[in-house]
């Protein structure tokens, strides 16, 4: 198995990493702000985020958005301030959760479905896209927790894993970021494995989390397990980035739960190198 290094340690739990700008950039959720560090671990918190940050990604100009989870808000930061992109409350019917931006600076975010913590009863839910001027609208449904999500190179494809699902889906991309053409991209099942947090690697390969197997998988379109990294805890997001892009960082701790995290600090971020970079 593949040498693990760790990065960063003393974490609350780590999520939503993206490397952008020669940086690692995670949500510390339940610390509720937003981290930047590099790959020798010195770090920084960019913004606190009241509501419980997740999702990251960046605007064309590069003002960062940021998933506010817990009030159903797309918020973005310009370096100075947090203020209001999108209120995605009317569309999502529980805590907003992963996201992915596109070239374009359109977002894709995902949610719940339900009250997952509160005891709330199970049902699949919708992906919100959010326009680059803040208009928000329903792009798909029926979706089983969405949760990690990627867009190709081109554009043109949009991977969205679903944690309920056990599974990879992928759809089109319009033009106009409607979504089309819905369709299964991996069966997680039969691996033993389900999708948290994901990455796209330069030759179209998943690297999913899978966080109740404390493993990462490189999956390949169809289900095919290229490769795989094992991790002494849950793994639960996962992004390609370093100077070459081969580094994979990992963001892992020993529980999810909100009442825990905090007290345990047992949160981290892991990595190791990888063939294939980044794509």
């Amino acid at each position: 198995m593949p040498e693990l290094v760790t990065v960063l340690d003393g974490l609350a739990f780590p999520e939503g990493p993206r490397w952008h700008d020669g940086r690692l950039w995670f949500s510390d959720q339940h610390d509720r702000r937003v981290v930047a560090t590099d790959a020798d671990g010195k770090s920084e918190t960019v913004v606190d985020v009241p509501e419980q940050p997740s999702g990251l990604g960046w605007l064309p100009d590069g003002t960062l958005l940021v998933v506010s989870m817990l009030d159903r808000k797309l918020m973005r930061y310009d370096g100075s301030a947090l203020a209001l992109h999108a209120d995605l409350s009317a569309l999502a019917p529980a805590p907003c959760n992963d996201m992915v931006v596109d070239a374009r600076g359109r977002a894709y975010v995902g949610n719940f479905g339900y009250d997952m913590f509160g005891g709330g009863e199970y049902r699949t839910t919708n992906l919100v896209a959010v326009d680059p001027d803040g208009r928000a609208w329903e792009a798909a449904d029926d979706l089983a927790f969405p949760n990690g999500c990627v867009v190709t190179p081109n554009g043109r494809t949009l991977i969205v894993g679903e944690s309920a699902g056990a599974r990879l889906v992928a759809f089109d991309i319009e033009d106009d970021g409607t979504l089309t053409n819905r369709r299964e991209w991996a069966q997680l099942q039969p691996l033993g494995a389900t999708a948290d947090g994901i990455c796209l690697d330069a030759e179209g390969a998943v690297w999913v989390a899978c966080p109740y197997s404390n493993r990462v998988l490189r999956v390949a379109e169809g289900g095919q397990l290229l490769e795989e990294v094992a991790v002494d805890s849950g793994v639960f997001a996962c992004a390609l980035g370093g100077e070459d892009g081969r580094t994979l960082f990992m963001c892992s701790a020993a529980t999810f739960d909100p009442t825990m995290t905090k007290e345990m600090r047992s949160g981290r971020i892991v990595a190791t190198e990888v063939s294939v970079g980044a794509a």
